[in-house]
């Protein structure tokens, strides 16, 4: 019987960084969250690397 796994989303990872950075920082998971989502828009034109 296999376990049925969960599809990683954009919004999964964007918590994920902003729980650790949370954590790290002693923010709110909130704040960084907020943060995150303002500073999206600045690096739009950016691509990972192959």
């Amino acid at each position: 019987m296999q376990k049925k796994t969960k599809k990683v989303t954009p919004a999964m990872i964007e918590r994920a960084v902003a729980s650790s950075t949370a954590i790290e920082t002693q923010a709110s998971t909130e704040e960084v969250e907020a943060r995150l989502k303002t500073n999206k828009h600045k690096y739009q034109n950016l691509t990972l690397a192959d």
